[in-house]
Formats: C-alpha cells, sequence, structure tokens
C-alpha cells in the first residue's frame, strides 16, 4: 500500500494506490488493479478521494460521468457554454478556471434552461443573497456573473450586464487573512528552530512575499548570483512575470543550515515537492503547534508588506518586493504605515495644555499688578 497525501493534509493507505511525479512536480494517483491503471483526480478532500476510490473498486474504473444535456440557443447555460470557448476564459489561470467554472456549473444547474436576455439585477441580487451567510462565496457568484456578462455584452450575445448594477457584500473580516505580528514571528521561531522544515518554510515566506503557489516551487536550481530567479505562478496564462528576489542574509543562513530536496527547497515526507494547497495546511499545523491556530502562510506575506511599509518602502519599492503590477494594492500599507507614524506623532495633542490660575502667578511674584507702590 501506498501513503496518498490529499490537498487538506490527510494521509490515507489503501490497497491498488500507487502514485509519481510529472515533470512538473504534479503528483498524480491511480488505482492499479490487475493490470490496469486508473487516476484518480479527486484529491481535495477524503469524502471526494474516497467516492472516486470505491467507484473504481467495485467497477474497475471511475463511474461514467453524465453526459451533459444540450443547451437551448439563448439560455443561460448557453451563454455560459459560449463563455467556456472564449480568449478570456482561456486566458485565466488553471486554478481560477476551475473555481470559475463550479461557479457558473452550479448557477446553471437549477437556472440554466432560463433565458439569459431576461436577467435582471434583482434576479442577480437573490442569487448573490443566497449566500449571504458567506459574504466570500456571495461575492464570488456576483464577480463570475459579472464576467461572463461583461464579454457577453463585448461578443454582442447580450445588450447589457445586469450584474454591474448589484454591488458586493461587505465581507465579514475586511482586512483578509491576518498578518503576523512581530511577536508571532518570534513565538513561531522559538517553537521551530533553525534547521527545521517548519523553521525554513517561515523564512522562505517572510524574507521573499511569494505566495505559496511559489513558495513550492522554489529551490537551489533558481538561485543565480546571490538571487532567486522564478516565474510567478499566478497569472502567467495572462501575463509573465519574472521576478529576481535577492537572497537575504537572514534566509540564507536557514538556507544552508537546513537540509532540503532536490529541485525544491520544502518538500513531503516522501521527498516531493507540496502542492499549494498542501503546503498550507501543512504550515497551518505547524502554526498550531506554535500555538498560533489564526496565522497562516498568506498572512506572513502581510506581515511582510506591513513591516517593509512600517520600515518606510515606498508604494513603488514594495510593488518590486511584492510582484504587484498596480500601486493600489501597495497604498493599503503604506497608508496604514503612515497613520501609524502620525498617530504616534500626535497623540500627545490629545492631553489638554494646562494654564496657570492668575492668584498663582501674582503669589509668586510673576508680576506688577497688585503690588504697593
Amino acid at each position: 500500500m501506498t501513503m496518498i497525501w490529499l490537498e487538506d493534509g490527510t494521509g490515507l493507505d489503501r490497497k491498488y494506490l500507487v502514485s509519481d511525479t510529472d515533470r512538473h512536480g504534479t503528483i498524480r494517483v491511480y488505482f492499479r488493479r490487475r493490470g490496469r491503471k486508473i487516476r484518480i483526480r479527486d484529491l481535495a478532500t477524503v469524502e471526494e478521494f474516497m467516492t472516486a476510490y470505491r467507484a473504481a473498486l467495485e467497477s474497475g474504473s471511475p463511474k461514467e460521468p453524465v453526459k451533459p444535456t444540450v443547451a437551448a440557443p439563448g439560455s443561460l447555460r448557453w451563454l455560459v457554454e459560449q463563455y467556456y470557448q472564449s480568449a478570456e476564459y482561456r486566458a485565466l489561470g488553471k486554478g481560477t478556471r476551475r473555481v470559475r467554472k463550479g461557479i457558473l456549473d452550479d448557477l446553471c444547474e437549477k437556472d440554466g434552461d432560463k433565458p439569459f436576455a431576461l436577467l435582471e439585477p434583482r434576479h442577480v441580487r437573490a442569487l448573490r443573497d443566497k449566500k449571504a451567510e458567506f459574504p466570500e462565496a456571495a461575492n464570488a457568484r456576483l464577480k463570475a456573473l459579472r464576467q461572463t456578462f461583461k464579454w457577453a455584452v463585448e461578443a454582442g450575445h447580450a445588450v447589457r450586464n445586469p450584474a454591474r448594477e448589484v454591488p458586493y457584500l461587505r465581507p465579514k473580516n475586511p482586512d483578509g487573512w491576518h498578518a503576523w505580528t512581530v511577536e508571532e514571528v518570534a513565538q513561531f521561531e522559538a517553537r521551530h528552530p533553525i534547521g527545521s522544515k517548519a523553521r525554513l518554510a517561515l523564512a522562505l515566506l517572510l524574507y521573499t512575499g511569494v505566495r505559496r503557489s511559489d513558495a513550492v516551487r522554489l529551490g537551489r536550481q533558481m538561485e543565480r548570483g546571490g538571487s532567486l530567479y522564478f516565474r510567478e505562478t499566478k497569472g502567467q496564462a495572462r501575463h509573465v512575470k519574472d521576478r529576481d528576489i535577492p537572497i537575504l542574509p537572514e534566509l540564507r543562513h536557514v538556507f544552508d543550515a537546513t537540509p532540503s530536496g532536490h529541485l525544491a527547497y520544502i518538500t513531503t515526507t516522501f521527498g516531493k515537492p507540496f502542492t499549494p494547497a498542501g503546503f498550507g495546511n501543512w504550515f497551518r499545523r505547524r502554526c498550531n503547534e506554535a500555538g498560533l491556530p489564526h496565522c497562516s502562510a498568506h498572512g506572513l506575506r502581510k506581515a511582510g508588506a506591513t513591516i517593509a511599509a512600517e520600515n518606510g518602502a515606498t508604494e513603488h519599492q514594495l510593488m518590486a518586493i511584492f510582484g504587484w503590477d498596480s500601486p493600489k494594492q501597495a497604498a493599503l500599507y503604506t497608508r496604514k504605515a503612515n497613520r501609524k507614524k502620525l498617530a504616534a506623532e500626535a497623540m500627545h495633542m490629545l492631553v489638554p495644555r494646562k494654564t496657570v490660575p492668575l492668584s498663582k502667578v501674582v503669589a509668586s511674584g510673576g508680576t506688577d499688578r497688585g503690588k504697593k507702590s
């Protein structure tokens, strides 16, 4: 039996399972029995994996997918299928396409046969509000519809974008992921000393500012003259972004003191590169071990931006460090840093100025008023 690690961090060992890694570092899982080898792609959760595994075990092959019905021209399902064939959709990153397709397919499951031309803002608002308990999911549904109809208007299929007139919901946590504090970094370091894989992961994330999708790919083969050269994973289908990040002395020290894989600094127990989701779950457990259950890998990227801004980094410097194309994201951190600095410089102004009573001034001889000539 082979131990299989799912994207949620769960390890499973079941009969007839084998795995290998392709040239891109992707771990592939197969059900192999009596000479037959079947790919199992559902690796997100235990429930999804076991459904595919049992299907392979019982029938020798995964369950046949339900043959999709032919969408009627003019229906929402037809419009969505046309959108899937567009250059705009295909230019999205692989992960973004997968998420968006899941959202649109879910909408089409119930409303796909309805004419898309009759969709009004009030209908879109109702679809958004069905997910109101989870604002991020509601906004993702709204965004998927906005982008679909934006393309439809430009392609001449629709005359207006009804989703554009519906506002996004305010997220429960406007600031998103928790940004680590300096004290929390020290607490993690106290639990995971230099030489451990967890400490290597912390240093790599904090001292490069990369996303976890890039952190799992970085390795010694990308080092050139004291810098890391790599191509960002996010958005590379639309815009290729090559990065050149100097290796700070603090990171170099951790690199040299920690064993690592041949093609990636951080690897699984089996010496294979992590998937981004698998790495995120693994790092979350290391945070839990340090008593930091509210901290995450992405929060270190935010912490780095906060620290750099408070140390005086400009918006353009932050853009260079974190690979942002627009100063909008960098401005969030510089504004917060400036507010903190200005508040520290001005807090003393909250204290009322004390005035000295006239009687005390006279008694102290500070004035000639009232004295006898």
